[in-house]
């Protein structure tokens, strides 16, 4: 019987006693009925699965025990930081899900001059906890123990300044070279640049260039921006990843 994980943003450790956060003990108590007793995992991020047994369940507060410590081994040897175009609704959510199940490093939303998205600083706020809560809940679901991060949502210009010094690569239908001819190039990570619904403009396109990113063809067909990212991820995983 597999155990329901859940994630907890404390300090986790071997033998520790405490009430879970509101939003843990709801669902264990109250959504899945567990009982003082039962079992379940706990993670944090720092890429441990932690066994851990219910001892109390009140009316306001879940208490739980820590029992074990397994260090989790399920982490790409390809670290991808995916550049995002800001999609709408629930295609962001959808790219972000399943980017994390896939293995991405890390997630950069970016606006730019097609953006259809456009977030003030107090919906800009909301919508970065939303984000990041979808790849918590990724993580739950898909067993990993470390929590890709997700930047606050910035214009392209301002991304392409924060970004690693490693391979960059934007998908472009035009680009003369295909993503498959990075079975031969030896890499360890990569940032992936993918436009928004509107694509990337020519101005973007500049600005791409400028930072060092090389563009790859995925395939003679134009991909919609929540395809396009989720398909390259599996490809470069594949290749040079874990798919395998």
């Amino acid at each position: 019987m597999r155990l329901t994980r859940v994630h907890v943003d404390l300090p986790l450790a071997v033998g520790a006693g405490f009430a879970l956060p509101e939003a843990a003990a709801s669902h264990l108590a109250r959504v899945l009925r567990l009982q003082p007793g039962d079992a379940c995992v706990l993670f944090n991020g720092d890429g441990h699965d932690y066994a851990a047994t219910i001892s109390a369940v009140g009316k306001r507060e879940v208490r739980v025990r820590v029992d074990a410590a397994v260090a989790v081994g399920n982490e790409s040897p390809l670290r991808i930081t995916l550049v995002q175009g800001i999609a709408r609704g629930e295609k962001m959510d959808w790219i972000l899900q399943k980017a994390t199940e896939l293995g991405v490093g890390a997630v950069v939303p970016v606006s730019s001059e097609r953006s259809e998205v456009r977030l003030d600083r107090e919906r800009a706020d909301k919508r970065l906890a939303h984000w990041r809560s979808v790849v918590v809940a990724a993580c739950e679901q898909s067993g990993r123990a470390s929590v890709p991060a997700v930047a606050p949502s910035q214009p392209l210009a301002e991304a392409m300044e924060g970004l690693d010094a490693q391979p960059r690569y934007l998908l472009d239908p035009q680009a003369a070279r295909a993503i498959g001819a990075l079975a031969t190039t030896p890499l360890t990570g990569c940032v992936l640049a993918v436009g928004p619904e509107g694509g990337w403009s020519p101005r973007d396109r500049g600005l791409l260039a400028q930072a060092g990113f090389e563009g790859l063809r995925l395939g003679p067909r134009v991909l919609r921006t929540e395809t396009a990212g989720i398909a390259a991820i599996a490809v470069l995983q594949a290749l040079r990843g874990d798919l395998a």
